[in-house]
């Protein structure tokens, strides 16, 4: 087992050896260290907190193989390790997240955006093609980092989103996220639950949501990177994870436009529960279920049957 990340000193290392610390030693060590410390993309991520410090993009970072690592970058070096082997996810030691062609800020309190996620928002800007309308306003419901409104922002036809969350943190995160990406002028981030911070009349053409939905069973099948590190607001939803998804199917309707499209994330073996709800509530129609790339049940759609076009 490696010993401790002060074995990578600005001398030649432990026994004073005359091998010098280069990137690629450097890098070969550091895998094995967070490798004996449970982390499972070790060398992955000690890819990416050399290149961090180095300040080169990862890929390059293979062509300074040869590269001798100067006493301050290992300063800098040693602690952003010592970090990730106490399971610090790798996001929040860097500062940052991509999601589809986003780079995205987060930080801790803030849940890390992830690839399920991108496919939620690949399910609605398809159905915002095959609709075919344009100037479309969207509600995120627990918005996070903000990656899901700024991603439809960004890829499809909306002049407006909505985003709502709890967290004071997370939205302080998300305004950063959209005047980095330019959008702090269409996207309006409110504080409250779910739908308490809509407007009274405000009805939107698509309403999305990756809401807490883990299970207060599964809490101990989480990793330490998510159960000790992730705001757990952001994760768990009662005993069988579905409370928050059946607030969220229970009031949409009310502030969609008809044909509006609901679509959400869920967990693994929620989806035909989720599904059934939506029809029983009478309130939607056509509800699919989407399979993720790990072909795990994950996103659940329908189009809203009531609305403001029926109503008036």
């Amino acid at each position: 087992m490696k010993t401790g990340v002060a074995s990578l000193s600005e001398t030649n290392g432990v026994g004073q050896t005359s091998e010098p610390w280069t990137v690629l030693r450097v890098m070969l060590w550091s895998a094995d260290y967070l490798a004996d410390n449970g982390v499972e993309s070790a060398r992955l991520d000690a890819e990416h907190l050399l290149a961090h410090v180095l300040g080169v993009g990862r890929l390059e970072m293979y062509l300074r193989h040869e590269h001798q690592m100067q006493p301050s970058e290992l300063d800098d070096f040693r602690p952003l390790l010592k970090r990730r082997a106490s399971r610090e996810p790798l996001q929040y030691i860097l500062g940052r997240q991509a999601f589809r062609d986003l780079e995205l800020e987060v930080a801790p309190g803030v849940l890390i955006p992830r690839v399920e996620t991108e496919q939620l928002v690949g399910t609605v800007l398809e159905w915002t093609e095959m609709d075919g309308r344009n100037s479309l306003v969207g509600l995120d419901l627990g918005t996070g980092s903000g990656a899901i409104a700024l991603a439809l922002l960004t890829e499809g036809p909306f002049r407006r989103m909505v985003a709502t969350d709890t967290s004071k943190v997370a939205l302080n995160v998300a305004q950063k996220n959209s005047v980095s990406v330019g959008f702090d002028d269409r996207l309006e981030l409110r504080l409250g639950s779910l739908f308490a911070p809509v407007l009274t009349g405000e009805r939107f053409d698509v309403v999305v949501s990756n809401p807490p939905y883990v299970a207060e069973s599964d809490r101990d099948d989480l990793p330490p990177e998510v159960l000790d590190w992730e705001p757990h607001e952001a994760l768990f939803a009662g005993s069988n994870g579905l409370s928050m998804l059946r607030k969220v199917v229970a009031g949409a309707a009310a502030v969609m436009e008809h044909r509006g499209l609901l679509a959400l994330e869920v967990g693994a073996g929620q989806a035909e529960e989720i599904a059934g709800f939506m029809d029983g509530q009478l309130r939607f129609e056509d509800v699919r279920v989407r399979k993720d790339l790990a072909g795990i049940e994950r996103i659940v759609t329908g189009f809203c049957s009531h609305g403001r076009d029926e109503q008036g």
